[in-house]
């Protein structure tokens, strides 16, 4: 009998062990194998995880996102098309050295823009930036100046590019914030969208070369380059590799899942010929983990009363009920409880009618541990009418509030106590004069007639 009663006490212990060991492991705190990393809610531009997102890092090939980015741009103003005729210059290989990533381009080779958008962003040919970057500014140094340019109009404040593909140059950098925000602004044009989450295009023979094949080199959309079918990531939309020995293995990825969409970036992490834990593995788990971990809650109904406020000069009713102007909503975790968000409302104490509806009247601010996630106005519900006699009736009021007011009414009050004082004083020496008898003489009283 003690025996069984000893199992049952062992079982028991177990039980109670695992179950406080599943909350701690539940509530590990995410990270990746990586120098940094950034995922972004793309729909709605929020931050969902950093890790060193603004310490400067190589961009490696990444870089050719930006290149993409000014040329579809260029299309879009006119400029360009897809189907415009290339020639390609003498400075194709300006700034790469050994080891470059290539898809042997010549000088004299005719390509269209497209064919050269292909070559940099699917295979990430070094030369097709350099044609795309003479294409579109008239020369290299033109265009990296207009790189720069639009990284900072980007708000790329930690970025600066020296060329246009992203060969190692130690003044060439960026980090993984000002990355995601490239990203999301590329992702924004179609041509470069369907460019980057395409698994093969051919190039059609040139002049000087046969036809090529071309694939994808990220491995979330392609297993051409790396034979692992295990990296596939049957969501993913693109975007762009980078590899050097100074960089580290780079990817900035995108994925659509359930009509939501996010956007992932990875710098320094293992080369996926060396590690299982790489730039895709990571980047395919940092992108789930946004997918799975976090969802859209509401912070603020536009529809919810927020507080009422006292009213005066109004018959109907003394006080006005205030709502939020808009909704506001948050990419949140999962486990992350709304009630524990903080409102800041700014209101007046009291008002005065008339009020009109949708009168704006305060602010709310909500915030969590310190981070605002947004304001929105607070607005009256209703209208309400001034009463013509609450208002007079507060004038007049508000005239006694005066202080030379009541300084004038304590002077005319003293003055007319004095009067009624002296009066009574002046009126009392009267009445008694005027009612005392009268005596006459001797002499008068004797006198006959």
């Amino acid at each position: 009998m003690k025996k069984y009663r000893s199992i049952h006490v062992f079982f028991l212990l177990l039980a109670l062990t695992t179950a406080l060991a599943l909350p701690a492991a539940a509530t590990e705190p995410f990270s990746v194998e990586a120098t940094a990393a950034i995922l972004v809610d793309a729909d709605y531009n929020e931050v969902l995880y950093e890790q060193d997102a603004d310490e400067r890092r190589y961009p490696a090939s990444i870089t050719k996102v930006m290149t993409g980015l000014l040329t579809v741009e260029a299309i879009d103003r006119g400029e360009l098309s897809m189907d415009t005729v290339v020639t390609l210059g003498d400075d194709l290989y300006t700034g790469i050295g050994e080891g470059g990533s290539t898809q042997g381009l010549k000088s004299g080779e005719i390509l269209t823009v497209q064919d050269l958008l292909y070559c940099a962003l699917l295979p990430s040919a070094n030369e097709a930036c350099n044609a795309l970057a003479s294409t579109v500014a008239g020369s290299i140094p033109a265009f990296v100046e207009l790189m720069n340019q639009r990284a900072a109009a980007l708000g790329m404040t930690g970025t600066h590019f020296v060329n246009s593909h992203g060969y190692h140059d130690d003044a060439h950098y960026t980090t993984a914030r000002d990355i995601a925000r490239m990203c999301a602004e590329a992702m924004k044009h179609p041509d470069f969208r369907q460019i980057v989450s395409s698994v093969r295009y051919d190039v059609p023979a040139t002049n000087l070369h046969a036809a090529r094949e071309l694939h994808d080199t990220n491995a979330l959309v392609s297993n051409h380059r790396t034979g692992n079918i295990g990296l596939l990531y049957r969501y993913a939309i693109g975007i762009k590799t980078g590899s050097t020995p100074e960089a580290g293995s780079c990817l900035a990825s995108a994925a659509e899942k359930n009509g939501r969409t996010m956007i992932a970036v990875i710098l320094g992490a293992q080369d996926y010929r060396k590690s299982e834990t790489n730039s895709f593995s990571e980047s395919k788990r940092l992108l789930e983990h946004g997918f799975n971990d976090f969802s859209r809650k509401e912070l603020l109904s536009p529809i919810d009363p927020i507080a009422t406020i006292p009213v005066s000069l109004c018959a109907e009713q003394d006080y006005v009920t205030v709502q939020a102007s808009l909704g506001l909503e948050a990419t949140l975790p999962n486990t992350l409880d709304t009630a524990l968000f903080q409102r800041q409302v700014t209101l007046p104490d009291t008002l005065e009618a008339p009020i009109q509806k949708g009168q704006v009247l305060g602010s709310i601010t909500i915030s969590y541990e310190g981070k605002e996630y947004g304001s929105a106005d607070l607005i009256a519900t209703t209208s309400l009418e001034r009463s013509q006699l609450l208002y007079i009736l507060d004038s007049i009021q508000r005239i006694f509030d005066q202080l030379w007011v009541k300084l004038l009414a304590l002077v005319l009050i003293l003055a007319l106590l004095v009067l009624v004082l002296r009066r009574a004083v002046f009126g009392s020496r009267r009445r008694r004069r005027y009612n005392t008898p009268k005596t006459y003489s001797s002499s008068y009283r004797g006198r006959r007639h």
